[in-house]
């Protein structure tokens, strides 16, 4: 499918949403030309409004619960809602997304004999009886609770890749992501790092679960997408999963305290009873990342928090 000149033609399916925007962005960088696909449900326009005009650059308004008739070279799966608001609010659609979802880029990638990779998550690990979490891990999830329809609907689709390498021979990566921060996340998607920095930055009381003791490690997505990337340029043979995440491990409390202290809040902090299966600790173990990517994160908590906070500031004063 390259194009006359040797371009590479990529499918990125979650294109506008957080993550999905910033590997765009890395993939034309790279000189490759990118079709993106979103059905924009928590994904957005204005992530992807700077690739206007760009002559490698196409965007697709499509849901991937529907199969995709597309010609590519290579194939990247992050079409997901990802923060509990976003995927509790549609549980069943959810669900569908991850499985349907998997099944119909992967009968793509069947047919077109190409690679692919797959954006899984941490939260296949469910509540950790194992500290920090290796890849052999098999986790601890509840099937029937409200987290459920992305937890198992993400283990789902690693099985469907799984089986599509096995039964197939298709070339699949997979990467298991860890809490990630950065510009361009949605600011009433639920996730700590967005929810401390929005109400911060407007004053309000951060409101911390528990007693703010439950653990996260949390990774700038500048240094996750070069995971990505890495992962993605390894030999044929290394299908993953791979942890891809920060393993310095911070408490809730100390990350509300990071987020005042580096916006001159005067937010206080008040308390809220822990969700149903909220995991207690989250911590990568990267050592398999080390080993065959060569990958580690670089940015600093401290240094990702201050690039994102600037990010909100513009957001939230009208301005982007």
């Amino acid at each position: 499918m390259r194009n006359y000149d040797g371009r590479k033609r990529i499918l990125v399916t979650g294109g506008a949403g957080f993550l999905g925007s910033h590997l765009v962005d890395r993939l034309l960088a790279g000189g490759g030309e990118v079709v993106c696909v979103d059905n924009l449900f928590t994904g957005s326009k204005r992530n992807i409004e700077h690739l206007q005009g760009h002559p490698r650059f196409e965007f697709v308004r499509h849901d991937v619960t529907f199969p995709l008739y597309l010609e590519v070279d290579e194939i990247w799966n992050l079409a997901c809602p990802a923060s509990p608001v976003h995927y509790q609010h549609d549980p069943v659609q959810t669900t569908k997304t991850s499985v349907h979802g998997a099944i119909n880029v992967l009968g793509l990638a069947k047919r077109l004999r190409c690679k692919i990779f797959q954006a899984s998550t941490s939260e296949v690990y469910g509540d950790p009886s194992v500290h920090p979490q290796v890849e052999s891990y098999w986790g601890n999830v509840n099937p029937i609770g409200p987290r459920s329809c992305y937890d198992e609907g993400k283990r789902c689709a690693e099985t469907l890749f799984f089986d599509y390498h096995r039964q197939h021979g298709l070339d699949i990566k997979v990467a298991r992501i860890f809490n990630t921060y950065g510009p361009r996340m949605h600011p009433n998607d639920g996730r700590v790092v967005s929810n401390f920095i929005v109400q911060a930055l407007k004053g309000e009381p951060i409101t911390l679960y528990g007693e703010g003791r439950q653990t996260r490690s949390f990774c700038y997505m500048d240094d996750l997408i070069e995971g990505f990337v890495r992962l993605m340029d390894t030999e044929a043979g290394f299908t993953g999963p791979v942890n891809l995440g920060n393993p310095c491990e911070f408490t809730i409390r100390e990350l509300a305290e990071e987020v005042i202290e580096l916006t001159g809040s005067s937010s206080t902090l008040v308390y809220g009873p822990l969700p149903e299966d909220d995991p207690l600790q989250r911590q990568p173990d990267i050592s398999l990342a080390r080993r065959k990517l060569g990958w580690e994160p670089k940015v600093e908590l401290k240094e990702g928090l201050r690039h994102t906070i600037a990010y909100f500031e513009t957001l939230l004063s009208g301005t982007q």
